[in-house]
Parts: structure tokens; C-alpha cells; sequence
């Protein structure tokens, strides 16, 4: 019996091309040996060489057999050679581009431009007139006011959009380009207001100058990451009016410093009943940051309980009260792990940024959700990070975007842009797997940037990953995804494809050649873990997978003035810091 031949021939894992690649060859080196004498004679200046023999089959047959020279007069030797030589370079660099060619095609099975005609230029537009009816009479639309640039299709295109309604989950290893390639280019491309948390000042650098050409930059920078002068200051307890609103706030700074939304003990959860009391209490009273300290300092201080008395909140006045009266040890344990959730506050760099000051503007997250304004959340991750703060403010702003889209009619106009990179750091939005859809129906796309899936089970628990996952109608996985459990699981989504293998067998003088079919991961475990950096692999809500390229924002057109504006905002930010430890 013969040997299978090994799936995985020519440049496509299919043994079917070897007998058409042989073919063309051997028709190729047939072309060589009949144009080399009359190539010759016309390149030596001798003109088109005669025939030896009367027709031109007979000719073409003693050219093969014979040799080039042997059928045309005359047919210099030299020419000859060097014509032959010539030809058949130029056939084997065809044959070695098309075999490259074909090795740079998108694996089989992964979807091309049919199956993604609605993320095409064309589709994209049909689907904006679609879902913003102020660019139904427009005959031509600018590509960004389309939907959001994803990247463009491997391997040679053409670009792929999703819409404004879709929400987007991004999962790709450090400097894999998720700044270059999805960050930068979405704020730069916005058409509404923007939203971005960050733990480093990259993406700022970059696209601060060009948002400050649109409208008003807010830079929310309370640990300095980009040193930039506090000229803003948020009300943190305007959240807190309504005791949902205060439940809220107080989640986000529970959700700073424990690692898994799904295990709360009851000292977490305690300590966010007291927060919310206290938070609601302050608001009602119309105190400060300050005060809500020094309540957490003092235990036995009975003035929040008499402020929600004064406010009517009696049923939230006993509990709070139930509290401070109970076990000595009980309630010490609860106060202390509520001081340590808002443990930055204790900074007066840090708590100057949510505290009422007439000298700088105040941010107002129902005016920013109208407008072309940008707000930069910048915060360190780890131990006294202002983690807390950053998701209070991000998830005020996509609150006030929802309120605003449900005054308009239900949907944004023009759509709000918000871009959660490192949310398991600095952005840990509790319920933010559950308002995934709701944000998207409201004209709200957010895109969340996770280095793994795991980080994000860390943050949200299995279940509100789970939701996160699902929720997402735009998904992209990037270069150095490493937990092998879901890399396994993504290649079982790409799904399979029929495989060919060619089989011979021989039997006496008898030579019998077959082909039988089996099923093959589309991509393998292994390729999707060795993705190279800057290319993605798109699934998006009903339609196959597919393989894109990245656009980073430094090869696209007319970055050169967008470099430069980085660079001097980076020279700023080296004089600031220097300035900075110069003082202290």
C-alpha cells in the first residue's frame, strides 16, 4: 500500500493543487524552451527566426525534443543560453510570488467580504442612514461618520466598520496594539462626545490636541499621571441624591479593592450599606467629601443619622443607626473596612478633584453627553490608586449619556464614544456587563480593553464575564492571549472545515489514487495563541469570524501633524513633572 500524502500542500493545506501546480510546470517550461530562439533571434538584432520544418506543430515538437536551436535558423548559442537562462528565472520568481500569494490568504472557512457585506463601506453607510436619520439625505458620507473603523480585512483588504450601536470587548496582551490600533484611533475619529479611562497618558498625548480642535478637553488626573494642572472639579456626591444613586457610588469603591465582584463577605457588604448611608446623608445635607471622612473617623457621630431624619429617609437613618449601636467590634470592623475602600479620599490632591471650587470650571456629565467634548480619566492601578473615583465619574457620564439618548428620542445624535482601556484596573463598573446591550440600543458604544479573559473574571466573577462576553456584538482577539482553556474554546467558535487528503495505492501494475475528506479546526489553538501583533480575530454577532489588520493611527494620513502635536504635548508633560519635583 501506498503512503497518504500529509494534508497541508501548496500554500492552502490541500494535496488537490500539487497535480495542477506540476501541470503548470511543466506548460511553463514547455513555454521556455519555444520562445527562447525566436527571443534570441529578434534580441540579436537577427529578426524573427525561419522555420526548419514546414508547420508550426512540427517546429514546436523538435523544439522540445531536439532543442531550441535545432528548429529555427538562426538560433546564435549564445543568445540561446542566456534568453533560456532569462525565461526561466522569470518563470520560477512567478512561481515562488504565487506560492507566497497563496500562503498570505486567510485560512479557509473565515469569512471574506460576501459574508461581512454589512461591516463593507457600503454597508456601513446603508446601516447609518439606518440608525442616524440627520445622514439620510446626505448623498456622501464621511467614512467615520459610518461607524467605527475595526481594521481591514487580511489579507489585502478592504476595511471593515462596525455600527454605532454596536459594543465591542477587546482582549489582547500588553503592547499588542491595543493604544495604536483601537484606542487612539477611536477618540481621534469620534464624531460625539468621548469618554476615556486609562492607567497611562499615551493615548492622551496623542489625541488631546486634535479633541481640542472640536471641543472642550476635561482632564481628570488626580495621581498625576500626565502632571496636569487640576482645572476641573466633579461633584462626587451629586450621584448620591437618590439612595440607588448612593448604592452606586459606593459600589465603585467597594469594587476598587475587591478583586471578585461575586465574592462579597459580609464586611463588603456591609461596609457599602454604610457608605451608601453616609453618601446619601452628605448629599442631603448638602456636606462635603470631608464630612463623610469624618463620619468614618468617628463612628459614634450622630450626625449623618440626624441628617436623613431631617431629609425623611428614617427607614436608612435606622439602619445606619442599627450599625453604629451594634457590637463594639462588629462596627468597628465595618467602619474600618469602609474607610479602607475610600482610602484615596484621604489624599487632598486626590479629594480636591471632587470637592466644590469656584476658581475652575465644574464638570457636568448631562452637558458633556451633549456635546463634542472629551473627558480623560486617568488613574494608577494597585494599592491607593484612584481606581475608585475614576469608575464613579466614567460611569456618571455613561449614566447621563443614557438619560440624554432617552430625551432625544432613544438614541444619541451624534453617537458618544467611550473607550474603557484597562476597566479591570482603574474602571471596575460593577453592573457594567449587565448595561453592555443597554448602551449600545443608546447610541453609547463602548469599548472595553482587557489584557485576558481571565482579568476580566477577576474583576466581573465567571458569570459577569460570561454576560460581558455575550453582550459584546463586536469582539476582537489580539496577539498573546495565553490561557489555553479559552484560546481552546475560541478555536471551537472559528469552527471547522473539510480537509482533502489525497491517498495512493498500488496493486500489482495497478496505481489507484483516492480522496477522502475530514473535518479541521479552521485555526488551530496554537495559531490563534501566535497571532502576530497588530492583527485581530473579528466575531461579530451572526456572522463567520475573520481575520483583520489593525490600523495604528501613526500610518494613517496626515499623522505627521499628529505626531508632532504628541511629541510637544509630551515636552509639556516632562516640564510639568520636572516643575513638580522641583517644588516638593
Amino acid at each position: 500500500m501506498g503512503t497518504a500524502n500529509k494534508p497541508g500542500g501548496v500554500g492552502s493545506g490541500d494535496d488537490s493543487l500539487l497535480v495542477p501546480v506540476l501541470v503548470l510546470v511543466g506548460a511553463a517550461a514547455v513555454a521556455c524552451t519555444l520562445l527562447t530562439a525566436p527571443l534570441a533571434g529578434v534580441l540579436s538584432g537577427r529578426g524573427w527566426p525561419k522555420w526548419v520544418y514546414d508547420d508550426p506543430a512540427t517546429t514546436a515538437v523538435m523544439t522540445v525534443v531536439r532543442g531550441p536551436g535545432s528548429a529555427y535558423v538562426p538560433a546564435p548559442p549564445t543568445w540561446l543560453f542566456w534568453v533560456l537562462t532569462l525565461l526561466l528565472l522569470a518563470g520560477t520568481g512567478v512561481a515562488v510570488l504565487w506560492l507566497f500569494g497563496r500562503r498570505g490568504k486567510r485560512p479557509t472557512g473565515l469569512a471574506g467580504p460576501r459574508e461581512l457585506a454589512g461591516l463593507l463601506p457600503k454597508g456601513a453607510a446603508e446601516r447609518a442612514r439606518q440608525l442616524r436619520p440627520v445622514l439620510a439625505g446626505v448623498k456622501h458620507l464621511d467614512p467615520d461618520d459610518t461607524g467605527n473603523l475595526l481594521g481591514n480585512l487580511e489579507p489585502k483588504g478592504p476595511e471593515l466598520r462596525s455600527s454605532f450601536e454596536d459594543v465591542e470587548l477587546d482582549l489582547m496582551a500588553p503592547r499588542a496594539g491595543k493604544s495604536t490600533g483601537i484606542a487612539v484611533p477611536r477618540v481621534l475619529r469620534a464624531r460625539g462626545s468621548v469618554l476615556l479611562t486609562s492607567n497611562k497618558a499615551d493615548v492622551y498625548t496623542v489625541t488631546k490636541a486634535e479633541r481640542a480642535k472640536v471641543g472642550t478637553v476635561w482632564t481628570f488626573d488626580p495621581q498625576g499621571i500626565a502632571h496636569s494642572p487640576r482645572e476641573m472639579w466633579w461633584d462626587m456626591l451629586a450621584d448620591a441624591a437618590t439612595v440607588e444613586g448612593a448604592r452606586r457610588l459606593a459600589g465603585h469603591f467597594i469594587g476598587a479593592v475587591n478583586d471578585d465582584a461575586s465574592k462579597r463577605d459580609f464586611w463588603i457588604s456591609a461596609a457599602q450599606n454604610t457608605l451608601t448611608a453616609l453618601f446619601h446623608a452628605a448629599n442631603r445635607g448638602g456636606r462635603q467629601v470631608r464630612d463623610v471622612l469624618s463620619w468614618l473617623a468617628d463612628p459614634a457621630d450622630r450626625t449623618p443619622v440626624d441628617l436623613l431624619r431631617d431629609a425623611g429617609m428614617e427607614a436608612l437613618a435606622e439602619q445606619l443607626q442599627g450599625t453604629i449601636r451594634g457590637a463594639v467590634e462588629t462596627r468597628d470592623g465595618i467602619y474600618e473596612t469602609a474607610r479602607q475602600c475610600v482610602a484615596c479620599l484621604l489624599d487632598p490632591k486626590i479629594a480636591a478633584w471632587v470637592t466644590p471650587d469656584p476658581r475652575v470650571p465644574q464638570f457636568q456629565p448631562d452637558t458633556h453627553a451633549l456635546s463634542r467634548d472629551t473627558l480623560y480619566l486617568l488613574s494608577k492601578d494597585g494599592g491607593g490608586s484612584a481606581a475608585g473615583v475614576i469608575a464613579a465619574v466614567a460611569d456618571s457620564a455613561l449614566r447621563a449619556g443614557v438619560v440624554a439618548a432617552e430625551r432625544m428620542g432613544g438614541r444619541l445624535e451624534p453617537p458618544m464614544t467611550a473607550v474603557l482601556d484597562e476597566a479591570a484596573n482603574v474602571c471596575r463598573i460593577s453592573d457594567l456587563p449587565d448595561l453592555y446591550s443597554h448602551f449600545g440600543s443608546r447610541g453609547i458604544n463602548v469599548v472595553t480593553l482587557l489584557q485576558s479573559y481571565r482579568q476580566g473574571s477577576r474583576v466581573w466573577g465567571e458569570a459577569g464575564m460570561d454576560a460581558l462576553w455575550g453582550a459584546a456584538t463586536i469582539k476582537l482577539l489580539g496577539a498573546g492571549l495565553d490561557d489555553a482553556d479559552f484560546i481552546e474554546k475560541i478555536s471551537r467558535l472559528v469552527g471547522e472545515h473539510d480537509v482533502s487528503t489525497v491517498s495512493y495505492s498500488k496493486s500489482g501494475s495497478t496505481r489507484t489514487r483516492s480522496t477522502s475528506y475530514r473535518l479541521q479546526r479552521i485555526m488551530p489553538a496554537d495559531r490563534i495563541r501566535a497571532l502576530p501583533k497588530g492583527t485581530a480575530l473579528l466575531l461579530a454577532t451572526g456572522v463567520k469570524p475573520a481575520l483583520i489588520r489593525l490600523r495604528p493611527w501613526y500610518q494613517e494620513p496626515g499623522a505627521g501633524h499628529i505626531q508632532a502635536a504628541a511629541q510637544a504635548e509630551v515636552k509639556a508633560i516632562t516640564g510639568r513633572a520636572a516643575e513638580g519635583a522641583t517644588r516638593t
